[in-house]
């Protein structure tokens, strides 16, 4: 039966899509979240796929037939997301984490269109340190799905708005701003926010966590243990037996989940047709464990001493995720934060939930569809803000002159306010250039970490005759999702190029001997590609770079602010430009950056992607109806010390030697 008499209205969906469980949740028309059942009744839907022939089996039957078939069984593809060389291939068909993710989604829509109809646009929840490749590889998995139209909220922002906007906070009235520190440990990722909000507004200060850390990793320690106890007693080894192991791995989740509630559970092994049984007891299982919760706890501390924070600074600590439900962790963070935590949301449906909320917030802002919202709860949304933080700094790979060797020279630092976009100008190096040449890159998930190649990222259509050493300004965008976005313009006629990222996933990045030199590379019609010129005319360095090499760079884009100062684009072409802002194109400066102003990123609009003023209120934004908000939120903002890394306008210090990190 139907939730909604009229099938045809636009619901809200959100959709969790973890390491071991996902699940599908949609706002009811007064603005509840509710959590809807796959085909088979059950709320959360292993992410499990199982291939038999033609036939492809989702969830709990994928995960009982796994015993018998592990060889034609996929699981955890979420930890693989991004990673080119991870595949699997069944009856000739090859299948990447991409499309098992696909098939989860699919599973998830088919249960719900049962009782929604004909869903087209959702909203899919990603980890805060998600790159980009992986949060553009979880869209196209929507997308492969059947969704028209797919979104993604990093999975801490989505548990806050769940917090925030549940049942009995959704008209409360706060006094003042609160913070919450957002735990979220999950199957197979572990996410840590450090959340501001209010009645009105979710703002994320500081995230952080770990791609490779869950509750996989505290079964794989209780899966070491028993297969050791068991070649003591055995010549056999069962980690040799697929069969086996995937009975002991469903075996061994079901006592971790008994270990949260009793003292003490049996265990029992097969392997080649014997049986044995181990007692497994709470405190033996935190033994083994117990580096890994002290990782949590490192990750946790070193983000709030990264960004000046003590626990008095925190209102109190949001706990979600499955495996967050297990005492040590629990005993951990009270130790830690002194305070009882706030454990009131569900750890298994409180992630779908916030995306809910968010895909209701898009859709309020919509006016041609037809929402299945009433009229209140789409006031309520359409007021309500959200903003996140980047997951990883944002970049391009320069060469050091000392080393010749290509490295990140990073634009955007972590944790900067979304959205924002960096402006750099670089000069060409050939003329009549015709292209320029980018290597787009992030940084790795955790510290120390290798970075992350995004992309080559190509500048087309540049304007005819163009002489050596003409300006041309690059904006790198991270949007309100934390996906990168590459525009540019050519400062002396104004025109605004093209650009665009190519990726190669599961195809070898070129070598440095094929690639160019420089970080700017000339195309032009009578020059062979072998013979590109090898100048660096970047305007902005590091400080790791020779000083000789950083003077020499400065001269030369000084030479390009200087000129394109004296050949500034008439006003009908800067008119012409914020014509193409408002139909949809990436914002852009309607004047020449100078070297000193260029050297930081600019926080944009969340609303309407303006570039902000000082005092971080946006321009087009604060008239008419609008002002009375923006003079609100300014005098919220005078409460909040001018160092204080929640202004956006102090994402990053300005300097002369290019943007500077927050302290580690």
């Amino acid at each position: 039966m139907p939730l909604n008499p009229s099938r045809k209205r636009v619901h809200p969906v959100g959709i969790d899509l973890g390491t071991t469980y996902s699940c599908l949740s949609y706002l009811t028309p007064e603005g509840q979240p509710v959590t809807l059942p796959n085909s088979e009744g059950e709320l959360s839907t292993p992410s499990i796929v199982f291939f038999e022939g033609d036939e492809v089996v989702v969830g709990t039957e994928a995960l009982r037939n796994s015993v018998m078939n592990p060889d034609r069984t996929v699981q955890h593809a979420k930890r693989f997301m991004g990673d080119p060389n991870k595949c699997w291939i069944f009856d000739g068909h090859v299948y990447r984490p991409k499309d098992i993710s696909a098939l989860i989604i699919r599973k998830l829509l088919d249960g719900a269109e049962e009782r929604l109809g004909r869903i087209r646009h959702a909203v899919i929840t990603v980890p805060a340190q998600f790159s980009d490749v992986q949060r553009q590889l979880t869209i196209e998995a929507g997308e492969d799905a059947g969704l028209d139209r797919v979104d993604i909220i990093n999975e801490p922002v989505a548990t806050a708005m769940c917090h925030v906007l549940s049942e009995g906070m959704w008209f409360a009235e706060l006094a003042e701003d609160q913070t919450v520190l957002v735990f979220d440990l999950g199957g197979g990722t572990f996410d840590l926010s450090l959340v501001q909000y209010n009645q009105d507004e979710v703002k994320v200060i500081a995230s952080g966590g770990d791609l490779r850390l869950g509750g996989l990793d505290w079964n794989q320690r209780l899966e070491d243990f028993v297969c050791e106890e068991y070649t003591k007693t055995s010549v056999n080894d069962p980690r040799v037996d697929r069969e086996t192991m995937q009975s002991l791995a469903i075996e061994i989740e079901q006592v971790k989940r008994s270990l949260s509630v009793r003292a003490k559970v049996s265990l029992l092994m097969q392997h080649e047709g014997r049986r044995k049984s181990y007692n497994i007891d709470r405190d033996q299982f935190e033994i083994l464990t117990s580096d890994l919760v002290l990782r949590t706890e490192d990750i946790t501390k070193g983000m709030l001493k990264a960004h000046g924070k003590g626990w008095a600074n925190v209102d109190s600590v949001l706990v979600t995720g499955g495996a967050s439900r297990m005492p040590m962790v629990r005993q951990m963070l009270k130790r830690l934060s002194g305070t009882t935590l706030n454990t009131t949301l569900s750890p298994d449906q409180s992630i779908s939930h916030g995306a809910a909320f968010y895909a209701g917030m898009l859709l309020s802002g919509r006016s041609l569809e037809k929402s299945s919202l009433d009229k209140s709860t789409t006031t309520r949304l359409e007021n309500f803000r959200q903003q996140s933080v980047t997951g990883r700094s944002l970049g391009i790979l320069i060469r050091d002159p000392e080393t010749n060797e290509r490295r990140p020279h990073y634009l955007i630092p972590a944790n900067t306010p979304l959205p924002c976009a960096y402006r750099q100008n670089f000069g060409t190096v050939t003329e009549n250039q015709k292209r320029v040449h980018l290597h787009i890159v992030e940084s790795g998930a955790t510290q120390g970490e290798e970075y992350v190649e995004l992309g080559e990222c190509f500048i087309d259509n540049l304007p005819a005759e163009l002489p050596e050493r003409s300006p041309i300004q690059v904006n790198i965008h991270y949007d309100e999702q934390g996906r990168v976005r590459v525009s540019a313009i050519e400062l002396e006629s104004g025109t605004q190029v093209r650009a665009s990222i190519v990726r190669d996933e599961g195809q070898p990045k070129h070598s440095i001997a094929e690639s160019s030199d420089s970080i700017i590379s000339g195309d032009n019609d009578s020059a062979d590609e072998e013979n590109r010129s090898s100048e660096e005319l970047q305007s902005d360095v590091s400080g790791s770079i020779s000083s000789a090499f950083e003077a020499d760079l400065l001269r030369i884009d000084t030479e390009s602010s200087e000129q394109s100062r004296k050949k500034a684009p008439p006003k009908k072409k800067q008119k012409s430009s914020r014509k193409q802002k408002r139909s949809g194109s990436p914002p852009k400066v309607s004047k020449t950056v100078s070297l000193e102003e260029a050297e930081r990123p600019v926080p944009l609009c969340n609303r309407c992607g303006t570039v902000l003023e000082k005092g971080g209120d946006c321009p087009a934004c604060a008239t008419g109806n609008n002002r009375k908000s923006a003079t609100a939120k300014k005098k919220r903002q005078k409460k909040v010390s001018p160092t204080d890394p929640t202004d956006p306008m102090n994402a990053a210090p300005k300097s002369k030697k290019g943007p500077r990190h927050r302290p580690r």
